[in-house]
């Protein structure tokens, strides 16, 4: 059986230690070398040309970001982010992935010993997952532009919901900057990613777009012009409320094995909107979405799936075109201007 070659690049020699304990007690892969910052990742990224590298997000030299920048113009590579919990860690991660990262996992904090299982099964599984993506498709970073739509409406009883995630800020990146800041419809963003991460990826896309993107709260009144992401760990519904459509947040059981889950948001969303309900289901591995599109067609609403062409991960969009609910296969970057032509 081939193995699977990591190369493992962190400045810290303890978590250098854990990673190779972890990626060397599985049969399928073996650590084929280390970096202990950023010019030695590129260099051995070279050198060693290997299947996939974990790479630390804050290091000497090169940070996580300039190393993942030279990778990619160097020797395209599967990379997972190795990222820290602060604040400034998720704002570094969200910049990896819109430049050609496939992944990232959080680093164990305080007392590691408890989390150092977690820490494996999650690693191991987005390496797996990894070797599913083609490095040279993740190579091209795609040219966000910034040139807003126009259109002369200012409110409209209609809701878009998309469903994104591996390497979906990637696609969001072509999508939300896009559209007009009047857009006349609320936009709920369900992106499968940790609690801490959604906040951060909200903060991103609202520097880069005209319209308000946050991260959702309980009970805010969804508005046109707005954009609300599903925050980490927790499912994102709406539910009317004095004749307003407000937001709630939901611990309950993961559904796909994510929350929060697409299914979840649209399968509320779709009673509430019915027909003018539209779904746009982007990159990603796995099924979730597919559930929703079948309840969003019931309804008589629309369905976008993101087309090959731009899909990292055509895992999603596949399963929605594939069901037969996709009204429109489109890349990432003509999704806003449909959008705007539907609303």
């Amino acid at each position: 059986m081939k193995k699977i070659r990591v190369l493992v690049v962190d400045d810290s020699a303890f978590m250098r230690m854990v990673l190779k304990d972890i990626i060397d007690n599985t049969p399928d892969m073996e650590v084929v070398g280390f970096g202990r910052d950023g010019l030695e990742a590129v260099e051995q990224a070279i050198k060693l040309k290997p299947d996939v590298i974990t790479l630390d997000v804050e290091m000497p030299k090169l940070n996580g970001l300039e190393a993942l920048k030279l990778i990619m113009n160097k020797q395209p590579t599967r990379v997972i982010m190795v990222s820290s919990l602060t604040e400034e860690g998720a704002a570094i991660t969200m910049e990896a992935l819109s430049m050609g990262a496939c992944d990232f996992v959080t680093k164990p904090s305080g007392s590691i010993s408890g989390d150092i299982r977690k820490l494996s099964n999650v690693l191991l599984e987005k390496i797996r997952s990894a070797m599913e993506i083609d490095p040279l498709k993740i190579k091209v970073r795609p040219k966000i532009t910034r040139t807003p739509l126009k259109t002369s409406k200012t409110i409209t009883n209609k809701l878009v919901v998309i469903a994104s995630s591996t390497v979906g800020p990637r696609s969001l990146d072509q999508i939300i900057p896009r559209l007009p800041g009047n857009f006349p419809a609320p936009i709920l963003i369900v992106q499968h990613m940790p609690k801490g991460f959604t906040r951060s990826l909200a903060e991103r896309l609202n520097r880069n777009s005209e319209l308000t993107v946050v991260e959702a709260e309980e009970g805010m009144e969804v508005q046109p012009h707005k954009v609300y992401v599903a925050p980490g760990e927790l499912h994102l519904g709406v539910r009317l409320e004095n004749s307003r459509v407000v937001t709630y947040l939901d611990s309950g059981p993961k559904i796909n094995n994510v929350r929060p889950a697409a299914d979840y948001t649209v399968d509320k969303a779709a009673e509430i909107y019915k027909e003018k309900t539209i779904l746009v289901v982007l990159t990603g591995m796995g099924r979730d979405g597919t559930k929703g599109a079948f309840k969003v067609k019931h309804y008589g609403g629309k369905v976008i799936a993101e087309s090959e062409e731009t899909c990292v991960v055509f895992g999603m969009p596949k399963s929605v075109i594939k069901e037969g609910y996709a009204d429109y296969v489109l890349p990432a970057y003509s999704i806003a201007e449909k959008l705007v032509e539907i609303i």
